[in-house]
């Protein structure tokens, strides 16, 4: 079964990333290169299990728009939206035995380098993907 891992972030998170500090600590070169070095390890262990599907990275939330109607009539807003701390920073689908092994895989990634901060409020969700007619309700 497929299943997508999602991970979160933060405008400030991506500019941390990025070397710039804002409330936070920005991070380090050393910091954003353990990071890289880790999700690289990751994916070519999962794909070598044949376990991956996909994974990506998402670009800042400052390069986001969204669409939604006002009145019938489409509305694009560029983001980030003063509404919305977190948004989606990036996926992996995976196709895997079981919704544990799925969990087990997103367990791992709060072992990816980080600084302190970031890691205490990493967050990912597990969700298995609808292929086959699941029941949508619990």
């Amino acid at each position: 079964m497929k299943y997508m891992i999602l991970t979160y972030a933060t405008q400030q998170d991506y500019d941390g990333m990025a070397g710039k500090a804002t409330d936070l600590p920005a991070w380090s070169q050393e910091d954003f290169a353990a990071m890289g070095e880790f999700m690289e390890n990751l994916a070519k262990e999962l794909d070598e299990s044949g376990e991956l599907v996909e994974t990506r990275a998402l670009a800042s939330p400052v390069h986001t728009r969204r669409v939604q109607l006002d009145g019938g009539m489409p509305v694009v807003t560029d983001g980030p939206y003063a509404e919305t701390q977190e948004v989606l920073a990036g996926y992996w689908i995976v196709d895997c035995v079981s919704f544990d092994r799925a969990t087990d895989i997103a367990a791992r990634l709060a072992k990816c380098p980080a600084p302190e901060h970031v890691r205490a409020a990493a967050v990912a969700d597990v969700r298995p993907l609808d292929e086959a007619e699941l029941e949508l309700l619990p």
